[in-house]
């Protein structure tokens, strides 16, 4: 009997279920770019550390605009003065060098003229001004970033003031991808007679690596059972997830199933009431991940998006949640009667429009898409102006 067809989400929420983050381990600030923190990261210090200037000026008693100032020092970034400022006294100091004893106020020097060893202040200040305070960014000990952050520019910045060398990240799921089929020449090679040129290794490793993953393979594998077999069980040597493409429907020379069973993989699901991808498998091997996508082009990436690159996220401690907008056709759209489908769309504001022709092998239909329309299975046409929900293709 075949197991019931499953939707989009009873099939991700199944995948996600089956979906821990892996261990942490140390990462150094230069390597994390786009890492997940799996513990929070709180500032060793102040930051500030201590009073500076926010301007190049001069540093002095807060008091009226008209008086001369004699300038007794210098206090650079890295070179702090080493005198006490008096009322009838002035430091010269550039933007983030400590601020001297005595002083509560740095004056801009576009406000100032000096002349003889002097300084003349041609505006009134007052106490504060222009200063920064130590802890106005971060206190010591406050938590700066939140474990689960994926760490940006930004962030390796912040973690770098807050005094800290490394971090402890989530490690980087290992990825595996199979292209199964006899047709498969690797790309640029001659065409024999019935053969084309392996899109879906490079695209699935693409979006694995776009994911967060790391590839440790991707390549074809030929279409028999002892070369499948081979191929599935070197992959589970290395690879927390295995992504195969082909071979998982029921055709004579379809063994990607019988193999991933054979190495061990439980089948949590197999078909999705989804076009293009319905013949997608899902299975667990401890805990280790295996997906069996179709092999048309569009196919293999549509369900890579949809299921694997959630379970990508979660195993590295990020978010995988895939938030939907909706947004409003501009053009009518075939439904299938028993299957939801997943057509590509290019956004312009509140519009989503279709990219031209959506079969599954019509590989260029995700040229220029920026979203993923989910259109709900019905009789006929979903007219143009109806509004659907779209999930967008991350960048």
């Amino acid at each position: 009997m075949m197991p019931r067809v499953l939707s989009i989400d009873e099939a991700r929420d199944i995948v996600l279920r089956a979906t821990r983050p892996l261990p942490a381990e140390s990462v150094g600030l230069s390597a994390a770019l786009d890492r997940v923190l799996a513990v929070p990261v709180a500032a060793a210090h102040d930051v500030p550390r201590f009073l500076n200037s926010a301007m190049d000026g001069f540093a002095l008693q807060a008091g009226p605009a008209g008086r001369t100032l004699s300038i007794v020092g210098e206090s650079r970034a890295g070179s702090p003065a080493t005198v006490t400022v008096g009322p009838g006294d002035a430091v010269r100091i550039s933007t983030g060098a400590a601020v001297p004893a005595g002083a509560d106020a740095v004056v801009m020097v576009e406000r100032t003229r000096e002349r003889d060893g002097d300084v003349h202040v041609e505006a009134e200040t007052t106490p504060d001004q222009n200063l920064r305070h130590p802890g106005e960014d971060m206190r010591a000990g406050a938590v700066v970033l939140p474990a689960g952050t994926r760490v940006g520019p930004a962030e390796l910045g912040v973690a770098a003031n807050a005094g800290v060398a490394n971090l402890r990240c989530f490690r980087r799921p290992r990825v595996v991808v199979l292209a199964t089929g006899d047709e498969l020449v690797t790309p640029g090679a001659p065409l024999g007679p019935g053969q084309i040129h392996d899109s879906n290794a490079l695209t699935l490793a693409a979006l694995a690596r776009r994911a967060g993953a790391e590839v440790v393979h991707a390549g074809e594998v030929p279409d028999t059972p002892q070369a499948t077999e081979a191929a599935v069980r070197a992959a589970f040597t290395m690879a927390d997830v295995v992504v195969c493409s082909g071979g998982v429907s029921v055709g004579a020379h379809d063994h990607v199933k019988p193999a991933l069973l054979a190495a061990g993989v439980q089948e949590r699901f197999w078909r999705v009431a989804l076009r293009p991808g319905k013949p997608t498998w899902f299975g667990v091997r401890q805990s280790q991940l295996a997906f069996g996508l179709p092999g048309n082009p569009v196919s293999a990436m549509v369900t890579f998006l949809l299921f694997a690159r959630p379970a990508l996220l979660a195993l590295q401690g990020a978010d995988p949640g895939t938030p939907r907008e909706r947004k409003r056709l501009t053009r009518p759209v075939a439904r299938h009667a028993g299957r939801d489908e997943c057509v590509r769309v290019s956004l312009d504001g509140p519009d989503a429009t279709p990219t031209g022709p959506q079969g599954s092998h019509v590989l260029t239909s995700m040229l220029g898409a920026d979203a993923l329309a989910l259109i709900p299975r019905g009789e006929g046409e979903l007219p143009a102006g109806s509004s659907v929900e779209v999930e967008r293709l991350p960048r």
